[in-house]
């Protein structure tokens, strides 16, 4: 049997994307319980894992259809479970992430998700491609968490995060926007083709 069949369900990208899911629990606990430093390599550990999932896929041939939903499952949930958390002060010091944004990050992945199944079921489309706005909104998110945590971990305020904060902010907005758009697009095409 061909260990590298693009079907095969158990393989090193679906590990890694599984992996991710496993570690959210695991950062929860290192940020509730006041230990910086272990959320930050776990975060570290995570976003390499992330990296790992689609490298494999293509060096390796190992795409599948569980691995195009555990792939952004595991960015999502592990993102969420991070923002939510970064957002808490009691749980965080002496850097915070602010609700507004948190609100904004969270309300976006939601609209994507419900707009995602709404056409799934209307028209059927099954591929939602990222859109470049999409894509810079999520290495500022990320960035931003990444920050936080880092300075976090040193003990120390970082003030300039606000910027960060912001501009994941605005990307975030201007990308639910786009997101929306494209959707409305899709669904316009599919009536006048019926």
């Amino acid at each position: 049997m061909n260990e590298n069949r693009p079907d095969r369900i158990f393989n090193i990208p679906n590990f890694f994307s599984l992996s991710r899911v496993i570690l959210v629990p695991v950062f929860l606990y290192a940020v509730i319980n006041g230990r910086p430093q272990m959320a930050f390599i776990i975060f570290l550990v995570s976003a390499t894992t992330d990296f790992l999932d689609g490298a494999s896929a293509r060096l390796f041939n190992q795409k599948t259809k569980l691995g195009a939903l555990l792939d952004p499952f595991g960015d999502k949930v592990f993102m969420t479970g991070a923002y939510i958390t970064l957002t808490i002060p009691s749980l965080n010091s002496p850097n915070v992430l602010p609700l507004w944004l948190t609100a904004i990050v969270i309300g976006r992945d939601v609209l994507i998700v419900g707009g995602a199944i709404v056409l799934y079921l209307l028209i059927h489309v099954k591929s939602f491609p990222p859109t470049l706005t999409g894509k810079s909104s999520t290495v500022w998110q990320f960035l931003s968490l990444l920050l936080v945590l880092l300075f976090n971990m040193l003990g120390k305020e970082a003030g300039f995060l606000f910027w960060f904060y912001i501009i994941a902010g605005i990307l975030t907005i201007i990308s639910g926007y786009e997101y929306v758009q494209r959707g409305r697009e899709w669904f316009r095409s599919s009536r006048k083709e019926d």
